[in-house]
């Protein structure tokens, strides 16, 4: 595999202090780099040892003229995949998530991983994996997990 997972996904918001908050409360994330661009600020929030959200904050929203395919011109992300540590922070991220009402904590059983999909502030979709084997039988979305507290 020539690959190690996600190095970033970048973010488009109206307020970087309300995401910065939710990914340090929940993700136990944090900001490495902060600068002005232009048109507004770009805040690097590391979520893994390789692995970062660009955030990016434009005053005034989206810039009027921007072409699809350029910078901020690219459209909706649908979710961004994050993967857990190992079993006990997958537990303390649900558990996190469902404190704040940004999931309703159902697990899925995908077989190779489980998974929680909640919202972030901005309403962007995420999902938290907890890898378990590479050699299991893939299972459909909404198979329900075993092991995790009723919420």
């Amino acid at each position: 595999m020539l690959l190690d997972g996600v190095n970033h996904v970048a973010i488009i918001t109206d307020d970087t202090e309300r995401f910065v908050k939710f990914y340090e409360e929940v993700f136990d994330a944090t900001v490495s780099h902060r600068e002005d661009i232009g048109p507004g600020t770009l805040t690097i929030v590391d979520i893994g040892p390789r692995t970062e959200l660009n955030v990016f904050e434009v005053q005034g929203g989206a810039q009027p003229g921007l072409v699809r395919g350029s910078m901020f011109g690219n459209g909706p992300i649908d979710h961004i995949g994050l993967q857990a540590a190992n079993r006990d922070a997958f537990v303390e991220i649900r558990r996190r998530l469902i404190a704040r009402g940004a999931a309703d904590g159902f697990v899925t059983d995908f077989g190779r991983a489980h998974s929680v999909f909640f919202r972030d502030p901005d309403g962007l979709a995420g999902e938290v994996l907890l890898w378990l084997s590479h050699d299991a039988p893939v299972h459909p979305p909404g198979t329900p997990a075993t092991g995790y507290d009723a919420v």
